[in-house]
């Protein structure tokens, strides 16, 4: 085992890694019921109740 081989399996491991995890967050964002949550989260940062200090 030399250091090349590690280098190189290190450099592939974390790519399908990082490939395996992006698809698996675009999965999670674009499941079906997952909306209401994310429709309640962009809608409740700008609630009604929020005014400027006057």
């Amino acid at each position: 085992m030399t250091h090349d081989f590690l280098v190189g399996f290190s450099k592939s491991f974390g790519l399908f890694y990082l490939i395996a995890l992006s698809i698996g967050v675009l999965i999670y964002t674009y499941w079906p019921s997952n909306k209401k949550r994310f429709d309640y989260a962009a809608k409740s940062v700008l609630s009604e109740d929020d005014k400027p200090w006057a």
